[in-house]
């Protein structure tokens, strides 16, 4: 494995001095990359979230004999002056937290800022991240922006503040949950967001891998129908809001609309009408075009 990664990625440039984050599996060991493999095997110490969690993950991978340094969510601010140190003395320092991509709903945002105001060169070696294999399965048909949520405050007023604006947002959104609090989150998304499209995310790459669609008051139903549907690690895909189109109102506009069809584009007449009138930019083009295959057909 080590040779396979060696003579996949070793022709790069790994340059001394340097932070390098490193993704690692989110649940299959092949999850993690060759290139990931190799940086773990050159560097000279490895800054991991748990040492108890790391240290299996890489005797796995053929990896033995690094310095591992405990940089979790308790001490990170601290522990990034000993990598510092290192850095100084021109050592290669790789950050991994326990599964997927550091720095992202886990610890490393701060030992990287401590890096980089330090002047010394942080380099990402990208893998796996769970938030984005829910989102290529999840089906979410926008295709649009998404906010990343990862985990709602736990605090009643944070929660609550989080939760409407969460159901406010026509974005997709993308949660994290763990499992002794998956019944609680699957509660208060019901209430607040009803019949939006939801799936579900159940220990993505793992032999137990559950991704199921449906709408999120349905959620609490389906996870008390089988009590190992609330078992492993959760990543929920709320998805975006469809564009409502107003059909009925779409009339009103027809005399704007007749307006700045005789005298512009049908694009540039829907953009403009858009503008004058406020309303939905859809519901004006196909009217919009619907009137124009009247005046056609006249």
């Amino acid at each position: 494995m080590l040779q396979a990664a060696a003579s996949a990625a070793g022709a790069q440039h790994y340059p001394l001095g340097a932070l390098y984050v490193v993704a690692t599996p989110i649940g299959n060991l092949a999850d993690i990359t060759l290139r990931a493999i190799h940086v773990l095997a050159l560097v000279d110490a490895i800054a991991c979230e748990d040492t108890r969690h790391s240290g299996p993950l890489l005797r796995q991978l053929g990896i033995d004999g690094k310095a591992l340094l405990a940089v979790h969510a308790h001490n990170e601010r601290e522990a990034a002056a000993g990598v510092l140190l290192r850095l100084a003395r021109g050592e290669r320092v790789a950050c991994i937290s326990d599964a997927g991509t550091p720095a992202i709903s886990d610890p490393g945002a701060a030992l990287v800022a401590a890096v980089q105001a330090a002047g010394y060169r942080v380099l990402p070696i990208p893998g796996a991240s769970s938030s984005v294999a829910a989102l290529s399965v999840a089906g979410d048909a926008t295709g649009g922006p998404f906010t990343f949520t990862g985990f709602l405050p736990q605090k009643g007023g944070e929660r609550a503040l989080a939760l409407k604006q969460l159901a406010a947002s026509p974005q997709t959104q993308v949660l994290f949950e763990a499992p002794h609090r998956i019944d609680a989150l699957a509660s208060a998304l019901a209430e607040a967001c009803g019949v939006r499209a939801l799936t579900v995310c159940r220990e993505l790459t793992k032999q137990f891998e559950t991704v199921h669609a449906l709408p999120a008051n349905e959620l609490p139903a389906w996870l008390a129908a089988d009590a190992n549907r609330s078992r492993g690690e959760f990543v929920l895909v709320v998805h975006a809001l469809a564009e409502v189109v107003d059909e009925t109102a779409a009339p009103a506009h027809d005399a704007t609309l007749r307006t700045l069809l005789a005298a512009l584009p049908l694009k540039q007449a829907v953009g403009l009408a858009a503008e004058l009138t406020g309303a939905p930019r859809n519901a004006l083009y196909e009217r919009a075009l619907a009137l124009k295959n009247a005046a056609g057909d006249e």
